[in-house]
């Protein structure tokens, strides 16, 4: 059976009647007695009010619709917009010329818009309904060849074969069958394929036009004399746009090549069609202004009261709030422009682009950068006796959001990671392109030993030694960094001595206190070990934790 929808006429419930109402009340309010009269008033939406331009920040769309008025229109509505716009930040603009007064906003059940406020999925759906209806035609004409051909095969007592037609005829109704059987199996399978796309559309066009579902209309009075532009801007939340990159590490050169790519994703209720997109790293969701501190009161504790016991609640009745819907001959220019501020950064899309307002994901190309990079083989041998090649490099101009990175070594696909240029500590971590399977590290067997001595006090002495050995087996000198951990009193009762040999380059790596870096050179075809000795004594009878 077809899932296409038959709508019926809408049934009005009390709140959509009251909603009516206002809605006649508001339109009587503010349009002119004479509108419908003159021509004074235009009503614009879709097609008429397109949206020519969006900026797309993480978490919001400020979205820009265009209307041509004609000379002597003294007021334009805006009908049909998303409820989830925020009225806040509604600005109408003009053409020199046109004078603009007051706006006004009315909010409304779509079942009780003045207009068929209709989802702009209907024209998707519609069209794959269509299809639908047109394959099931054809399987119902299949079913009546396929009876056709079964009677035929089997005649009647008055049907008579000659011997010399009984090879045609029986060809002809194998090749027939075969083709009809054929065409039917075709049939089933591109139903398969409409019905899959058409149950998501179906699902997010029922959400959207839910009995609780609203639009939103929207006057403004103006004074022209010519005719002219009138533009409508309005921010959105819910649209977002994800950043994710790819980097290819070049071994040979030591050079990253970085490429900048977006996900972008919006179900506001209406679509994107052939819009002048712009990605923009700002975010306005977050707050403008940072906490500041408090007064610190120091004073003495004061008993505390005995909370007085609470009341009996009162059961109140609360009326359900209704929920808001908050989503040639020469080539092409494919290629985004950046444009880098003090403060954002913003990709320019150079063609007209489509985003539907659905589940659907578009993936953009924002631009590839190749930087320098530092090229070490990083291993730490107590947590795991493996190497990894890490390349360390600077952020390059522009705002980086962080987001998920996949990391390429010399064209071969390694794992996925994270980009992250804002924190210090991940930038000094560097990325990581895999393991490095011909540097050996080896865990040599750990020695502890526990004894006691003093004279006055009774101390215990653990002493730990870690040894490693770290093996280069390429043809080539490589850049090891062996990193460590030491222990760390926390109690002056608690002493800690540690020897290392050779010599650490750092004790506080990335600003950790007791992480310990060794940083050489190792020739190609030779070994390296490492030895770190480590005593901690406290009184014997302090029970002490993190002891190896």
């Amino acid at each position: 059976m077809s899932p296409s929808r038959h709508r019926a006429s809408p049934t009005f419930t009390l709140p959509a009647l009251t909603a009516l109402i206002a809605a006649l009340a508001w339109m009587q309010t503010s349009l002119p007695a004479h509108a419908a009269a003159d021509g004074s008033l235009l009503q614009v939406s879709g097609s008429r009010a397109p949206i020519t331009e969006v900026t797309l920040y993480p978490g919001v769309a400020a979205v820009q619709r265009e209307a041509r008025i004609n000379a002597g229109t003294r007021q334009l509505r805006f009908e049909c917009l998303p409820a989830s716009v925020d009225t806040q930040s509604l600005q109408i603009s003009a053409d020199n010329g046109v004078r603009v007064g007051d706006l006004k906003v009315l909010i409304q059940e779509r079942t009780a818009a003045p207009k068929d406020c209709s989802s702009p999925l209907d024209a998707q759906i519609r069209r794959l309904e269509d299809q639908l209806a047109a394959l099931e035609a054809e399987e119902n004409a299949a079913k009546l060849v396929g009876d056709y051909l079964q009677g035929v095969a089997k005649p009647g007592d008055a049907a008579k074969v000659t011997a010399t037609q009984i090879g045609a005829t029986t060809q002809a109704l194998r090749q027939n069958s075969r083709d009809n059987s054929l065409r039917a199996h075709q049939i089933q399978n591109q139903k398969q394929d409409l019905l899959q796309q058409l149950r998501p559309l179906s699902y997010e066009r029922d959400r959207t036009e839910s009995p609780l579902s609203q639009v939103m209309t929207v006057a403004v009075q103006l004074a022209s004399s010519s005719a002219a532009t009138v533009r409508l801007n309005y921010q959105v939340r819910g649209p977002s746009w994800q950043p994710s990159y790819r980097a290819q590490l070049h071994t040979a050169s030591g050079a990253v090549q970085l490429e900048r790519q977006a996900q972008v994703v919006q179900r506001s209720g209406e679509d994107w069609s052939n819009v002048r997109l712009r990605l923009a790293t700002g975010q306005p969701t977050r707050s403008t202004q940072g906490a500041l501190p408090r007064p610190w009161i120091v004073d003495i504790a004061q008993p505390a009261m005995p909370a007085p016991a609470p009341a009996p609640m009162a059961m109140e009745r609360r009326p359900m709030a209704a929920a808001k819907i908050v989503g040639d001959a020469e080539l092409p220019q494919l290629d985004v422009s950046s444009i880098n501020t003090a403060y954002s950064t913003q990709f320019v899309v150079p063609y007209p682009i489509t985003v539907p307002s659905s589940s659907e994901r578009l993936n953009l190309t924002l631009g590839k950068e190749t930087v320098a990079a530092s090229l070490l083989t990083r291993a730490a041998p107590a947590m795991e006796e493996a190497a990894y090649l890490i390349a360390t490099l600077q952020a390059p101009a522009g705002i980086w959001p962080a987001g998920s990175v996949a990391l390429f070594r010399d064209e071969a696909f390694v794992g996925n990671g994270r980009l992250d240029f804002g924190n210090a500590q991940a930038l000094a971590q560097g990325l990581s392109f895999g393991r490095d399977d011909k540097v050996i590290v080896r865990r040599l067997p750990q020695e502890a030993n526990t004894g006691s001595g003093g004279f006055l006090a009774s101390k215990t002495e653990r002493s730990v030694v870690r040894s490693y050995a770290v093996d280069n087996r390429h043809d080539q000198a490589i850049a090891l960094q062996l990193l460590d951990a030491a222990p760390v009193s926390r109690n002056d009762k608690i002493s800690v001595q540690s020897q290392y040999t050779p010599p650490p380059a750092n004790t506080r790596w990335n600003g950790q206190n007791g992480m310990i870096a060794w940083e050489l050179q190792l020739p190609a075809s030779s070994s390296a070990q490492f030895k770190a000795v480590h005593q901690i004594r406290f009184p014997e009878d302090m029970p002490v934790t993190g002891l190896q």
